[in-house]
């Protein structure tokens, strides 16, 4: 089952990254040339009505790119994922989320949900934004996002 939209309509008293964060700071600037509506079209078929509902497919594939891109474990991106804002906001969140987005191993679910097509996925969305040049599963690098 698809996770269901949250409403961002009114925040509270608190702010939101938007306010807080540097514009310039490259996982800022990365989160916003990704077309995240890709991988939700593409993998929303993957899910049934049926059941919990799932983790939203942005944070998923968000955690998967930081996860290549930092090149660290599953437990310790969900981990970093809990201390750092611009994770937080490069997965979609709005303000601060003070518990951790996920257990490693769904993670490992999610691979297996996405499969190698999915992978080959977010590699094309990937190259896309890097150009052709990229040569890395994932050639995101932080220090070429202009």
């Amino acid at each position: 089952m698809l996770a269901k939209k949250q409403s961002t309509s009114q925040l509270g008293f608190y702010s939101t990254f938007e306010e807080q964060l540097s514009r310039k700071h490259p996982l800022y600037i990365l989160a916003n040339k990704i077309n995240w509506n890709i991988f939700e079209e593409a993998f929303a078929e993957l899910y049934s009505d049926e059941g919990r509902p799932a983790k939203p497919i942005r944070l998923m594939v968000s955690l998967l790119m930081l996860k290549h891109i930092r090149n660290i474990s599953d437990e310790s991106v969900v981990e970093q994922w809990f201390e750092n804002i611009y994770y937080q906001y490069f997965s979609g969140k709005k303000s601060y989320a003070c518990a951790v987005p996920c257990e490693a191993s769904e993670l490992v679910y999610f691979r297996n949900r996405i499969g190698t097509e999915g992978i080959e996925l977010i590699f094309r969305e990937s190259i896309r934004i890097n150009g052709k040049d990229g040569n890395r599963v994932l050639p995101m690098d932080l220090d070429r996002v202009p």
